[in-house]
């Protein structure tokens, strides 16, 4: 099968997505291209950062997202040594919705694509995977799938992930991780508020996220550990989470076999050239990103916003988008060196250390007291991770007629 299109976008995740809403409300024709039959699967990232927030209140989309199930999180604490400090406080960044949103991303896609169904040059295929290009001299002019199928578009987008088909050739920029993390559930009570926090000790990094009547878990080991934590035994591994504090103490109801707990294998890179003629990358097949600060799929989400900002105008006006495709790096990759630049340094003075630990930690550090005591400095934190290295609005336009 053969059919022409204006863009087609390889990965149905937050920035493909994202950018095929973008592009279909600028009147063109998008295809979406999912390998998975379905959005429910066990996404790693749920959290809905209030720079994205801004860009569907900006779409006028704000209260319509806001209305699928979610948890708010106002501040961020930690507990540092068995002392509790507050973090950050989300509270008063100058958004409509100062908070960020714990939504599973099934929730959030399946939201996206609603939306970008009620355009009528959308299209997302699932259950379809791109594993080829078409090539025309030197030119990308498309993508072949398993099942055989040709799609020609004037532009591929790949969105298809850290492990991108795409990537080969491309050159890259390894930052590192020195962690990896195992990933569970573990039931508790809802409380009226959100208590999200990370827990430091000596030796143990574990970070508990407040999904309402459960814990996401995030039990966070040195780099390629995984499997001599499994090594000391199941029973080993539920006595060290319950050694967390009170938190953990449901986890023999909740965590039954090694088949509850999932192993996020930790990968922070870059490309430094995200483009070939006829193929643009973004997301994380551009730059995978630790999960530190889960800033991941909020900057997935500002790269569509930008790659729609600067293509979609000149797409739809019937221009070649190849001498465009340079600016979307030229204007994200400062972003995303910034961002993993902080990202490194966390990983290296504060997690490396602090798994590396032997001696009990002495309470938190200055900058930790300094943070739980002056609430105006809470705000420099949330900045960071609320908003972001040059957060995205939205400017690509929207085609006569077409109503949201």
């Amino acid at each position: 099968m053969r059919r022409e299109l204006d863009i087609c976008i390889v990965g149905g995740g937050p920035a493909g997505m994202m950018a095929g809403l973008l592009f279909a409300r600028a009147g063109l024709q998008v295809l979406v291209l999912e390998k998975h039959h379905d959005f429910l699967r066990d996404f790693r990232g749920d959290t809905v950062h209030p720079s994205t927030l801004e860009l569907f209140h900006e779409l006028g989309l704000l209260d319509r997202l806001l209305a699928r199930h979610h948890n708010k999180v106002r501040q961020l604490g930690a507990r540092i040594g068995g002392k509790n400090v507050m973090i950050a406080d989300f509270s008063h960044l100058p958004v409509a919705a100062p908070y960020i949103a714990l939504m599973p991303q099934w929730d959030f896609l399946d939201f996206v694509a609603e939306i970008a169904r009620g355009y009528a040059g959308f299209t997302l295929r699932q259950s379809c995977e791109a594993i080829g290009l078409i090539e025309e001299g030197a030119r990308v002019a498309g993508v072949r799938t398993r099942d055989g199928e040709e799609f020609r578009a004037r532009l591929v987008l790949g969105c298809d992930g850290r492990d991108s088909h795409f990537r080969a050739g491309l050159p890259q920029t390894i930052v590192g991780a020195p962690m990896d993390v195992l990933w569970f559930r573990i039931t508790k009570r809802a409380q009226p508020e959100n208590e999200t926090m990370g827990v430091f000790d000596t030796g143990r990094i574990f970070v508990l996220i407040d999904r309402g009547d459960y814990w996401q878990c995030a039990y966070v080991f040195p780099k390629g550990q995984g499997e001599a934590v499994k090594a000391e035994g199941f029973d080993r591994f539920k006595a060290r989470v319950c050694e967390v504090g009170p938190e953990t103490a449901a986890i023999d109801e909740s965590v039954k076999s090694w088949d509850d707990v999932k192993l996020l294998t930790v990968t922070v890179d870059r490309l430094e050239t995200w483009h070939r003629p006829g193929l643009l990358l973004i997301g994380d097949a551009a730059h995978a990103m630790s999960p530190i600060g889960g800033v991941g799929i909020n900057l997935a989400i500002q790269d569509a916003v930008a790659t729609a900002n600067l293509l979609a105008g000149p797409m739809a006006a019937g221009e070649d988008p190849d001498p465009l495709l340079h600016r979307v790096r030229d204007r994200r990759i400062g972003a995303v060196r910034i961002t993993q630049a902080m990202q490194k340094l966390v990983q290296d003075d504060v997690i490396a250390p602090v798994l590396a630990a032997s001696e009990p930690l002495s309470g938190p550090p200055l900058v930790a007291r300094l943070l739980d005591r002056i609430a105006l400095l809470r705000r420099i934190p949330a900045r960071v991770v609320g908003l972001g290295v040059r957060p995205e609005h939205v400017r690509s336009p929207e085609a006569n007629g077409q109503v949201l």
